[in-house]
């Protein structure tokens, strides 16, 4: 009974995302609203850590399963996606290559700033 409360906070606060998205005249998608709001709740204390955590920890173990379904849809439109095989893979690896070069940046200046704040003490 526990872990089925807990799965249906996650889904109603997945359902009121679904809400916001359709009120809300932004290019925002549901799953953000919903990330959003979780994050809200559990930082104000509105929805306690106890109450979600058995849940979210399922949920997070069965996530390489739930993206076999559009896996599959994928590899079935593969003929469709051939004309945007190039720029798909070019938008990939420059994206990736991005996010790599920001995070070591940022990293680095946290480690910067971090060891300068301990020096100056």
């Amino acid at each position: 009974m526990k872990f089925v409360k807990q799965l249906s906070i996650i889904m109603a606060v997945s359902f009121v995302a679904e809400v916001m998205e359709y009120l809300i005249p932004l290019p925002v998608a549901a799953s953000v609203y919903g990330l959003i709001l979780m994050l809200l709740g559990l930082i104000t204390k509105i929805i306690p850590l106890s109450k979600v955590e058995d849940a979210a920890d399922f949920l997070v173990e069965i996530m390489p399963i739930l993206f076999v379904p559009p896996t599959v849809s994928i590899m079935t439109s593969v003929e469709a996606m051939k004309q945007m095989l190039v720029p798909l893979c070019v938008i990939s690896v420059v994206s990736t290559v991005l996010i790599m070069v920001v995070t070591g940046r940022v990293s680095q200046g946290i480690i910067r700033h971090k060891s300068k704040e301990g020096s100056s003490r």
